[in-house]
Formats: structure tokens, sequence, C-alpha cells
């Protein structure tokens, strides 16, 4: 009977503190979808109103009547887009050799490539901007796939370095002895097998191209070339000769821009797990 008190107990405090983590974890989001629908009446109202008593999706409408956001949000997915091929495209090739591979200075070349993690965006950004103004990249596209790459490949090559070290010797010998070259084994073979790790690392370097804000700041200046962390925080028009914050605009805005990512981390939530542990488990 005791056993049994003692389990309800535990199990209780599980589900609370579950419950709690919840709580804190998706109430931001929950406000921003409240006064995204909320009327701009009811933003500042007291006392508060956790659920809007007059619904509206006006701010969803001036937001996708915005221009300078539409055409962020085309900036942001060409950027996103490029950087995670990228990343795969050169990562994949990377990793392979550094995880099937025995070279000398290959524990070294790891080190290095992780070590390029550990210093924060801002203290290369002086470096980088004296390399997009050389290369005349400075206010383009380009120059966000470039920079964005220093954060999104180290991460790529480590992670997939681990899964393909994970892999079996014999999948390559079968291969060698039904005639494939190395480059057929890796691509037919090997590259097959590590879709789970490809999705998770090419999603999570899509969530970095599409947040970020550093880079995006400093490299481009016309709203042309802007993406849509710096359109939503460029979203305040000029009226009547003051300014006016619209905060119901800007959370409809962070929705919008939020939603394709949980749709993709919904989507791909198997691939995404089995990428993050196959690699701890060598084959």
């Amino acid at each position: 009977m005791k056993r049994t008190t003692n389990r309800a107990i535990s199990r209780l405090l599980f589900y609370l503190v579950v419950a709690v983590i919840l709580v804190y974890t998706l109430f931001p989001f929950y406000w921003a979808v409240r006064s995204s629908i909320s009327p701009n009446s009811e933003l500042f109202a007291t006392p508060v109103s956790y659920f809007p008593r007059h619904p509206t999706l006006g701010n969803y409408r001036l937001v996708f009547e915005n221009s300078q956001f539409v055409r962020a949000l085309l900036n942001s997915t060409i950027v996103a887009i490029s950087v995670t091929l990228l990343s795969l495209l050169i990562g994949t090739v990377g990793s392979y050799a550094l995880g099937r591979f025995k070279f000398r200075g290959r524990s070294a070349v790891l080190y290095l490539i992780l070590s390029m993690t550990m210093f924060p965006q801002i203290a290369i950004l002086g470096a980088l901007y004296t390399m997009v103004n050389r290369f005349h990249l400075y206010n383009r596209l380009g120059a966000l796939v470039l920079t964005y790459l220093l954060f999104t490949l180290p991460f790529t090559v480590w992670v997939l370095t681990s899964f393909f070290r994970g892999m079996p010797v014999e999948l390559e010998e079968a291969a060698y002895v039904d005639g494939a070259t190395p480059l057929q084994t890796f691509y037919r073979v090997l590259l097959p097998l590590a879709t789970p790790a490809l999705v998770t690392t090419g999603l999570l370097a899509f969530i970095q191209a599409w947040n970020e804000f550093i880079f995006a700041l400093s490299f481009t200046q016309t709203p042309a070339h802007r993406t849509v962390p710096l359109a939503i925080f460029y979203f305040v028009p000029q009226t009547g000769g003051g300014f006016e914050i619209p905060w119901g605009q800007i959370m409809a805005a962070t929705v919008v821009v939020t939603v394709p990512l949980v749709a993709l981390v919904l989507i791909f939530q198997r691939r995404i797990l089995a990428g993050l542990t196959a690699g701890a488990v060598k084959g």
C-alpha cells in the first residue's frame, strides 16, 4: 500500500513538473498568437485578458499587405535553403572523409572545426565585414549565405562525422567486393543510410539561418535585401509625424515566421530523434 502511494505521488510530481515546463515554454508563443488576433484596443487593456474578446485577423491581413515583409520572407527562404544545401553538400563530403578515412592530423582537424563554433558572432564581425566588402557582397544575399556557413558548416561536419564513423565497416567492404569505387560507396551505400542525420543537421542549419539577426543587420542595408528578423525589427511605420509601434502586426509577423519552423520539426520529428541518437551508438 505504501509503495503504491509513493508511486502515485512520484507520478503526480512528474506530471506537475512536465506541466510547469510546458506552460513555461509554450506561454510566450501562446501570448504572441493571442496578441496577433486581438484588436489594438485590447492589447494594453486592464485587467489583462488571456483570451481575446473580439478576435480578428486584421493584423495578418496588414502583414501580408506589407510588401517589405513579403520580400523579407522570400529573402529568408532563399538564404536558409541555400545555406542548408551548401552545408549538407560540403559537410557530407568532409564528414565522410573525416569519419571513414584514417590520416595524420584527423583529430586536430575535428577539434579545429569544433573550436570554430566557440567564437561569438560579434567577435568575428569586423573581419567578416572586411571580407564581405572585399568580395563586393555587401547588401547582397550572397553575403548572408557566405557568412552563415561559418556557424552551420562546423556543426554539420561534426555531427555527420560521428554518424559516418559509427557505420559498420562491412558495408564498405561489401560494396568494394561488388566493384564499387569509394565515391560510389559513399553516395549509393552510406549516404542513404545517413538520411536521419542529414535531416537533423539540415533542419538545424535551416533554423539557424532563418533566425539569424546580427550578420543580417551588419551586411544588408536596403529593405529589398532584409530577412524576416530584420523585417520584424524595423516593423515600425511612421504615422502622423510620430512613431507608433504596431504590436499586433509584429506579433502576427512573428507567428507567420515561427509556424513554418514548428511545422518542419513536427513533420521530421522521428528522423530528428533518430539522427540525434544514431551517431552516439557505434555499429
